[in-house]
């Protein structure tokens, strides 16, 4: 009786050991895949300059067939850390309006990143939860104490890679519901501000037909999104990433 006992609890712990390394493994190779087909070179404002007509008539005439695809592709953009997520908020804001489409878009990389955030803290993050000790329990605990005010920052301001901020949390044995609401929170200004942005794209690939005629057909157009992003946008999400920071000092302070 013990050993069949034994031999079910085996099972059972191979199995939840699967599943977790599992999601982990169809992730990585659905991002292999995804650069195996050159995904990567659709998600360019070239390749929307060139199909913009096109898609722009598809949204017309699907418009919630197309925002429900605009949100699949988003969520698993996401979830695959794939790059591109700036350059789908920014398309989006061209074809939904910078209110629909930034709405979408805060909600499809919550949930994409909740995806990722759950798949990594069952796997690499029970694994670092395990062997972590010294300095990495103290950090781990550290983190953990002001989580919510530390996901603000990371979240508001734009310099961490975003595949980055959702793995690192589920090291650092942060709460789901911190995460999520946090995430949430987080990434509405600078997902509106690309938006907005976005939604003033059209005049831009209008500019450029006129200067080059033909150029948005052809694919050369040239339009670069860093020229849509100005420093003022930047310098404005740093701040208030700095801002979400002021619990943690003056608790630091109330301490000392």
């Amino acid at each position: 009786m013990g050993d069949k006992q034994i031999a079910g609890e085996n099972r059972t712990s191979s199995g939840v050991s699967w599943g977790r390394w599992g999601a982990l493994a169809a992730l990585l190779m659905g991002l292999a895949v995804a650069y195996a087909y050159g995904l990567q070179d659709y998600l360019t404002l070239s390749a929307l300059i060139r199909e913009h007509q096109a898609l722009s008539e598809f949204v017309e005439a699907h418009l919630i067939a197309a925002l429900a695809l605009y949100i699949l592709i988003y969520i698993a953009a996401v979830a695959l850390s794939f790059p591109g997520a700036s350059f789908l908020t920014i398309a989006g804001g061209y074809l939904f309006g910078w209110m629909v489409s930034g709405t979408a878009a805060v909600l499809a990389a919550t949930a994409g990143a909740t995806l990722v955030f759950l798949i990594a803290r069952s796997s690499v993050g029970e694994v670092f939860r395990r062997k972590a000790g010294g300095w990495l329990a103290r950090m781990r605990e550290g983190f953990q104490n002001d989580a919510f005010s530390y996901m603000l920052f990371l979240r508001l301001t734009p310099i961490f890679p975003f595949w980055l901020v959702n793995m690192a949390p589920a090291l650092l044995g942060v709460r789901l519901s911190v995460y999520s609401v946090a995430t949430l929170l987080g990434i509405i200004p600078g997902t509106f501000a690309f938006s907005i942005v976005g939604s003033g794209l059209g005049s831009l690939i209008d500019a450029q037909e006129q200067a080059s005629p033909g150029c948005g057909e052809a694919g050369t157009c040239n339009v670069e999104i860093s020229a849509l992003i100005t420093p003022t946008m930047l310098v404005a999400l740093f701040a208030l990433g700095i801002l979400a920071l002021i619990p943690v000092v003056l608790k630091s302070r109330r301490k000392g």
